[in-house]
């Protein structure tokens, strides 16, 4: 690994954090926080010392480890127990006096560096299963630099302050060395609480069976076997299992070896907090559940828009668009003597305040822009709670739970304003309410011509009997010849006075003018009725985009970059 894969990592990981904040466990977040904090810190300290932490429980004999691996009483054993209250550190090579401010170290030694092994002398066979940081290597004669072994507090101490202090060196340090005895090898406290939670931390775990001087050589042989099978159990196979005597020294020159090799590859820390950050991303990709695709929400969607267009009462306010067009149509286009009658019935859309003039609302403020929709139905108004909420659960499927609740307490947020926002869409969008085509000025203009040819018939018939009430001399009667020979029939044809063809003409086209254009407004009316639908539509669409899809689909957009940076920081 190298420092730029770490700090790779580390900005994924920090990623995948964020996004995740406020939906998955606390826990696991506050885990993976400290996991990038320490990253960020460890990353700032020394890089020549790798940080080598001997942890047990009271008894095992840590302090008499370290003695043997340092070749001098670096650490006091005893009887007593607690033994160890505080850290202490034995220091080979530079100064490390940062690092161990960092963990927290108050006792320190510096240690002389070991012997250097000649060119000459003939390699030393390989431990059998060396693994991790110690494969490919050949095991050093003695420890040279860059070294810092710690002696913890007892991690099953009845004092609890040591219990903390002993629990934030192990997770600080780069390797860790699990010190035990042949009575407590198995116990089920060191497993599930400490071992097990370093699954997939091989590489920077020992595990060492001290005190094999009190054992038979087969007994220490099937002691460690066991023990290597309970380890690999708890998720660390292929870690280190030693078998040693800090008594007698048995087994301590292979140990401080590997020790040694980690300390000269300088690869333990990159390694420990790489593994660290893989192993809290993998629980968090494991959490992450798996996001939907963009298709599978778009016939909830339909379903949704749908709900809510009843619910914001489209389907009144298109029905009073066409009624509204064919009235005004009617008032326009109709017979003049009968279309006065229309104006007597009241608008639809005035009735509702969506005519322009009912309006008044100023053009910069078009959120105060309100209808005088009746309220939705109960029936109606628990359809479109069951329309988000059927659209949420489509949305989120194969997500994780904090996730769906999490859309759902947003989509609920939402459900709370949709119906007002719902009148302010409705209230806003153009209706063409008062728009006149101009088919309807031309056929006005018509009807008038002819009411004022039957107008002129009548007066021309109407003087005509009044001056033959009166005996006086008659008007000329023009005449109109209807067939014969100026129709192009034979026969002479029927004279019609100018003043009675006026008349019935004037009316019957006035009426059949009438007749027709009630037919068109009723066409243009249902299509203005589509249009004003279709921007209805679109209007509730977009609330139903602000308030619950877009809300919805954060939600699962922050999942993707969940999962997608936790598996970047997990590879």
């Amino acid at each position: 690994m190298t420092r730029i894969d770490l700090a790779g990592r580390t900005a994924a990981l920090e990623t995948a954090i964020r996004e995740a904040a406020g939906r998955l466990d606390g826990t696991l977040v506050d885990d993976a926080r400290r996991v990038v904090e320490r990253a960020r810190e460890r990353g700032g300290l020394s890089a020549e010392h790798t940080v080598v932490a001997l942890a047990g429980a009271t008894g095992s004999g840590k302090s008499s480890v370290l003695n043997a691996v340092a070749g001098a009483d670096v650490a006091t054993p005893g009887v007593r127990r607690p033994t160890t209250s505080h850290a202490l550190a034995a220091v080979w090579g530079p100064a490390a006096d940062p690092l161990l401010d960092w963990l927290d170290v108050p006792t320190r030694h510096e240690m002389p560096a070991g012997p250097v092994p000649d060119d000459d002398e003939p390699p030393r066979p390989a431990p059998a299963r060396v693994a991790g940081l110690f494969r490919r290597h050949r095991t050093p004669a003695g420890i040279t630099s860059g070294l810092v072994l710690l002696d913890l507090p007892d991690h099953d101490s009845v004092v609890v302050e040591h219990r903390v202090r002993a629990e934030r060196l192990v997770e600080r340090a780069d390797l860790i060395v699990w010190v035990v005895d042949p009575q407590k090898y198995a116990d089920a406290a060191l497993h599930e609480r400490y071992l097990r939670p370093l699954a997939g931390r091989a590489d920077v775990v020992v595990v060492v069976l001290n005190q094999i001087d009190r054992l038979r050589p087969a007994d220490a042989d099937a002691m460690r076997a066991d023990l290597e099978r309970l380890v690999t159990a708890d998720g660390l196979g292929g870690a280190r299992v030693l078998a040693v005597s800090a008594r007698t020294g048995e087994g301590i020159d292979t140990l401080r070896g590997l020790l040694a090799e980690a300390a000269q590859r300088r690869e333990a820390t990159t390694t420990r907090l790489v593994l660290d950050e893989r192993a809290v991303a993998e629980r968090i990709v494991a959490v992450s559940g798996h996001p939907p695709t963009e298709r599978a929400g778009e016939k909830a969607k339909a379903a949704l828009v749908v709900a809510l267009e009843d619910a914001a009462g489209v389907p009144t306010v298109t029905e009073a668009v066409r009624r509204s067009a064919t009235q005004d149509a009617r008032a326009a286009t109709g017979w003049p003597l009968t279309r006065w009658l229309g104006r007597l019935r009241p608008d639809p859309l005035r009735r509702l305040g969506l005519r322009p003039d009912a309006l008044r609302i100023p053009t910069d403020r078009p959120d105060l822009a309100r209808t005088s929709l009746p309220s939705a139905r109960p029936g109606v108004r628990a359809a479109a709670a069951t329309a988000v909420r059927a659209y949420v659960d489509q949305m989120t499927v194969g997500a994780p739970d904090p996730w769906v609740l999490s859309a759902r307490r947003r989509a609920h947020e939402g459900l709370d304003r949709l119906p007002d926002a719902l009148d302010q869409a409705v209230a806003g969008t153009t209706l063409e309410a008062g728009r006149r085509p101009a088919w309807w000025r031309v056929v006005g203009v018509l009807q008038w011509l002819v009411l004022a040819a039957a107008a002129a018939g009548l007066l021309w018939l109407g003087a005509a009997f009044v001056l033959a009430y009166f005996q006086l001399p008659p008007l000329p009667t023009p005449v109109l010849t209807v067939g014969g020979a100026a129709w192009g029939a034979e026969g002479d044809g029927v004279d019609v006075p100018w003043g009675t063809a006026l008349v019935v003409c004037g009316l019957v086209v006035g009426l059949v003018l009438a007749g027709v254009s009630r037919a068109c407004a009723s066409i243009g009316a249902r299509r203005r009725a589509a249009r004003a639908r279709r921007r209805l539509r679109d209007a509730v669409a977009r609330v139903a985009d602000e308030l619950v899809r877009v809300p919805v689909a954060d939600e699962m957009v922050a999942l993707a970059r969940t999962r997608t940076a936790a598996s970047i920081a997990a590879s």
